[in-house]
């Protein structure tokens, strides 16, 4: 399967240098590009990419905002990139509905990988800001109520091996790992890890990860 990207970046050389960077891989390939969120959103209308690698301060329409479009819309799925890790910046474009969340001064191989497992269904978040998005879920302005609250009586809907899945996302593993730690098939754990976001009501695999950290199931 080819992933297919586009690029969304107000700097020509970027875009240049990240499509440099993806056509080193095989299985990935770059379909479009956009210099604003505007073109953004009407190129994914159009191209119907699986990954959208999209750039936060733009002009016009921001990434921000594109990103809620392209994700309310189901157009693809989001992997912010970025220069700065602001805060408003990062649980901006998450709340918008991005999967991911990494800084251009990522390598190669490692954007590469960030976008194959986007496309596959997992998240991705860079390793400087994971720690913030993780104590921002667990206790930020906003936060819902523990999982085993009445607040959230999705839990209760949960088997056994759903919940063994809960806990493997707040731990952060990807949809292989899950296979690998429950001794299934990857497309099984896709399966499960559907299921479980569809029963506590979670729109990405990150909501569902600070829930579990919120219920206390992960430590």
């Amino acid at each position: 399967m080819t992933v297919r990207v586009l690029l969304a970046d107000d700097h020509g050389a970027i875009r240049a240098g990240l499509r440099l960077m993806l056509d080193q891989a095989p299985d990935v390939t770059v379909v479009g590009e956009a210099a604003d969120g505007a073109a953004a959103v009407a190129n994914a209308r159009a191209l119907r990419p699986d990954v959208v690698l999209m750039d936060i301060r733009m002009p016009g329409t921001d990434g921000i905002e594109a990103t809620r479009r392209i994700v309310g819309e189901g157009l693809g799925q989001v992997l912010a990139l970025t220069t700065f890790d602001l805060d408003e910046y990062l649980f901006g474009v998450l709340r918008a509905g991005a999967v991911g969340f990494l800084l251009k001064s990522v390598g190669a191989a490692e954007l590469v990988d960030a976008v194959r497992r986007v496309a596959a269904g997992d998240g991705v978040l860079a390793p400087e800001v994971t720690r913030r998005v993780l104590a921002a879920s667990v206790a930020g302005p906003g936060a819902a109520p523990p999982a085993d609250a009445p607040g959230h009586p999705g839990l209760d809907l949960l088997t056994a091996r759903e919940r063994e899945v809960l806990v493997l996302l707040g731990e952060g593993r990807s949809n292989q790992q899950v296979a690998e730690a429950l001794t299934v098939s990857e497309t099984t754990a896709k399966t499960h890890v559907s299921r479980v976001l569809a029963k506590l009501g979670c729109r990405t695999r990150l909501e569902a990860a600070a829930l579990a950290h919120r219920a206390g199931l992960v430590t």
